[in-house]
């Protein structure tokens, strides 16, 4: 019995190396979403933030998640923590160094300067300058392409999102493109047609949170008014026919979030998870882990938790080959990740 038990457990092993050397981009991943306990206990002593909790053991209590919501208020929390340029280098480089051991090798990546800069009284060259400064160094140490997408924050004050787009335009070469985020419900994208339109003025591509606990009709006007290239969460659009076949037609890829759905009970289970019956369908789907500090794992956990479902590692490498073809990417990164990919299949007989 138990020599039963050390093969499959080997077994399991393996199959979980193999996913993390798994040639793979990341689409959806927020960068204050990696901020582990450990590090935000660092960066409170280090800037003297006071947190309510005394002990890593009482805050690790917290993450325990009813819905979006309850997430949101931690988040918040915690960010409170990041109030220098270093910081938010620090920060990158932490997650940066999980997402080569993932196979990651190269990241777009939402920040949130709204609340940095309103919330919390942190200047935006600050945030920028950190980030950027952790993707530098990044690629150097761990080999790890990376991009900056500026995310509104749906749920503050609209002009916030004025005000921060003034504040990046002088720099908006270094940003890829531009994001929604947060509380969903209540907050449609109709709400942003001119902070996107502004946006891609400034040449970002654009893409959009929607259909995640709001309804498919949020992803429909994601791509019809904010003219979307990409769909962050989509797993409602599982509701609506036409939408579904659209996006189908359209190749819009959908950057979903398993282990992130599970925490915020979205789901009931990685088994009642939509994700088998998409891929089925034809939608264009990536493997994300959106905030893993919170959620539970980084992009190769989620891999882990499909193939724990049954999902085939066929299937899996070809969501690792949807996450290139949606990045943006040029076209000799784009290439070059291809490669890797291909020698990855070839060794793993796929």
């Amino acid at each position: 019995m138990n020599d039963t038990n050390d093969t499959t457990n080997d077994d399991e092993k393996t199959a979980r190396d193999a996913l993390a050397t798994m040639p793979k981009a990341e689409l959806h991943l927020h960068i204050e979403g990696t901020l582990e306990p450990e590090l935000a206990f660092e960066l409170a002593r280090r800037n003297d933030v006071p947190l309510p909790w005394g002990t890593l053991d009482e805050l690790r209590a917290q993450y325990r998640f009813e819905n979006l919501q309850s997430f949101l208020d931690l988040y918040y929390a915690l960010m409170r923590t990041l109030r220098t340029a270093d910081d938010f280098r620090d920060l990158m480089l932490a997650y940066l160094r999980r997402a080569a051991a993932d196979g990651v090798m190269h990241a777009e990546i939402f920040f949130d300067p709204q609340v940095h800069a309103f919330t919390d009284h942190v200047a935006y060259d600050d945030v920028l300058d950190g980030l950027r400064e952790g993707l530098r160094i990044g690629e150097k140490r761990y080999g790890v392409t990376g991009a900056l997408i500026l995310s509104l924050v749906r749920d503050m004050d609209v002009a916030t999102a004025d005000r921060i787009l003034d504040m990046a335009q002088a720099r908006k070469d270094e940003i890829v493109g531009i994001g929604l985020d947060s509380a969903e419900v209540g907050y449609p994208p109709s709400m942003f047609v001119d902070q996107f339109a502004r946006a891609r003025s400034f040449g970002w591509h654009a893409v959009a949170h929607a259909g995640e606990e709001g309804p498919a009709d949020y992803i429909r006007q994601a791509l019809d008014l904010l003219h979307a290239e990409r769909i962050d969460h989509g797993i409602h659009v599982l509701d609506d026919d036409e939408l579904e076949a659209r996006l189908i037609r359209d190749r819009i890829p959908l950057t979903c979030c398993p282990l992130s759905n599970l925490r915020l009970q979205v789901v009931g289970s990685i088994d009642d998870h939509p994700l088998p019956r998409m891929v089925r369908d034809g939608l264009v789907c990536t493997i994300n882990s959106d905030d893993p500090a919170y959620f539970g794992g980084y992009a190769a956990a989620n891999y882990a938790a499909l193939a724990g479902a049954g999902m085939p590692p066929d299937t899996l490498a070809a969501l690792a080959a949807n996450s290139i073809e949606a990045s943006f990417a040029g076209d000799a990164d784009k290439e070059r990740m291809r490669a890797r990919l291909a020698d990855w299949r070839d060794a793993h007989g796929l």
